[in-house]
């Protein structure tokens, strides 16, 4: 398959890649027709998409099963007055007609719009009206219902309602009683240009309104270096990420670079996420590849490995956060396996990442990956040498790269801002060792300046949850008369370590950090919290903690 899209499709070293990797860009790229549906031309009956839920029950799809129903979700949308340039808000958790849903709307040239089940009435109301979107689909189920109807009122734009599972209240068209009972899909004349908008997502950031994020078609093409190149996936690969379908890392894990490779998408349908449940899955399904935040690993490096068979396991990634050594390491005993850590936004595909050619480097993001140029820069926009610490940039020459957002839909002012004079700034500050390799330091905002020093709150935080007191940190600044910041930290204890704060507890975790990390960094004021305040993506929001500690 890749083949079709790549000029060379095998790779040796850092260097090989960076010379070599050049793309195949057709006209009128589709991912559904030219991906999946090619598939399903050559090699109908290989299994492409594995999905169990917490039940036990499972469905099985191959290649041919998903060109059959996403042509039949096509037409059930097209009877329904969805076309080409609509805006639909796709509500699904983590249940399969979310890819047939995706591939349906990429058939018909609608514009997909995810969204997580935890939103309420005020964020569907800010969604409808911000994108003017005409049709949701989501998940029977009494919460999320009951939101989309909350929000109607509000919503002028939204004409078509359908509910997918127990619950259908009056107003919603009942998919699976309805979905087969139309016409055989034809292709529409025309579909897309490779410049159309194919995708959106409402990034929630970590203050201000969330901003529309607009990816073309070829966004899809673009991800061919995530799925086959970084997660190294083959014909014979099972790979689950974990990710909620809400958030753009289900695409960049579970849907587009995946298929590329010819793998099968292993999902989980769950409600709740455990260690656990993931290492029983692993174990039962025999998956071959693994990608989740570190926080999942850290929380699997808990368990005892004993207990499950893990031998399937061949390549496992990371991104979304620093890794911390120590986790790297018990997982590398546990399993033989080395984590292998990318970088990328809602905005991007993988901008920066470690490659199966290369040699990890614990808490590195790896290397850029060269369909985007990526530089570091100073606040003057020169260039940072090797050690300095600067904004993570995308040199955008004549042609934007396959995988950079379009705009932020609906809003030039704000476009203008993060991209100008040819170049994307991408709002994340890191710095380049003298090999190559990229550390990720924290959000331009979240920069903490101290006594002449800038210290970034991941920095930190990583010391900090090699305490086994710490569950979950957060680093922030507060301002001092002497040292201009104070580095502060909001700290959330395990349960056994809870009657134990105090100022015996403090001393003893800013220790810990002096000796983990150079000792100026050591946060003076710690503050113990039962839950950090989180965007509704679960990033932490260190704005919320600064502005209370103005506050106070």
């Amino acid at each position: 398959m890749i083949e079709r899209f790549l000029k060379q499709t095998h790779f040796s070293s850092v260097e090989d890649y960076k010379k070599n990797l050049r793309f195949i860009v057709p006209e009128h790229f589709n991912f559904a027709y030219d991906v999946v549906d090619a598939w399903a031309e050559t090699h109908p009956d290989k299994l492409a998409l594995l999905w169990t839920n917490d039940e036990g029950t499972e469905k099985r799809f191959t290649f041919r099963d998903l060109k059959e129903q996403s042509d039949q979700a096509a037409a059930y949308f097209q009877s329904l007055g969805i076309g080409h340039g609509d805006m639909v808000m796709l509500i699904l958790k983590r249940r399969y007609e979310f890819w047939l849903s995706m591939l349906a709307l990429h058939k018909i040239g609608a514009v997909a719009i995810p969204a997580t089940h935890m939103l309420t009435t005020h964020d569907i109301v800010y969604r409808n009206t911000r994108a003017s979107v005409k049709a949701i689909i989501c998940v029977g189920e009494e919460y999320v219902l009951s939101q989309v109807e909350g929000a109607l009122p509000e919503s002028p734009t939204v004409k078509t309602l359908i509910s997918i599972g127990e619950l259908v209240p009056e107003g919603f068209h009942d998919w699976h009683k309805e979905w087969k009972a139309v016409a055989p899909f034809k292709r529409p004349k025309y579909v897309n240009e490779n410049s159309d908008t194919m995708l959106m997502y409402f990034t929630s950031g970590t203050s201000g309104e969330p901003k529309m994020v607009a990816h073309d078609f070829l966004y899809a093409l673009g991800h061919i270096t995530t799925g086959v190149f970084w997660h190294n996936l083959s014909e014979d690969s099972i790979h689950l990420t974990v990710a909620d379908t809400g958030w753009g890392k289900a695409v960049w894990g579970k849907l587009y670079g995946q298929w590329f490779a010819g793998a099968v998408v292993f999902v989980f349908d769950h409600e709740h996420f455990t260690a656990e449940k993931i290492l029983t899955c692993i174990s039962k399904y025999h998956i071959t590849s693994f990608c989740a935040p570190p926080t999942v690993y850290r929380f699997m490096v808990r368990e005892d490995f004993s207990r499950y068979d893990v031998s399937s396991l061949r390549y496992c990634t990371t991104a979304g956060e620093a890794l911390n050594a120590a986790v790297y390491q018990k997982f590398y005993d546990k399993t033989g396996i080395r984590l292998m850590e990318g970088f990328g936004q809602t905005e991007t595909t993988m901008t920066l990442g470690t490659m199966p050619w290369m040699k990890p480097k614990p808490g590195s993001m790896g290397m850029p990956n060269p369909q985007y140029d990526i530089d570091l820069v100073r606040p003057d926009g020169t260039s940072c040498e090797d050690g300095e610490k600067g904004q993570i940039v995308v040199r955008v020459g004549k042609e934007k790269p396959l995988g950079l957002f379009k705009e932020y839909y609906r809003d030039e002012e704000l476009t203008h801002q993060a991209w100008h004079d040819g170049i994307y700034y991408t709002g994340d500050v890191a710095w380049r060792d003298e090999d190559g390799y990229y550390w990720f330091v924290g959000r331009t905002d979240d920069v903490i300046k101290s006594s002449g020093y800038r210290i970034g709150p991941f920095e930190v935080e990583s010391a900090l949850m090699t305490h086994p007191a710490v569950v979950e940190c957060a680093i922030t600044g507060v301002p001092d008369e002497i040292r201009g910041m104070l580095v502060k930290a909001t700290v959330v204890l395990a349960e056994d370590w809870k009657d134990r704060q105090g100022e015996a507890l403090v001393k003893e975790l800013q220790e810990h950090v002096k000796k983990e990390t150079a000792p100026y960094k050591y946060p003076r004021v710690i503050e113990f919290v039962e839950e950090l305040p989180k965007t509704i993506s679960g990033k932490i929001r260190r704005v919320e903690i600064r502005e209370r500690d103005r506050r106070k």
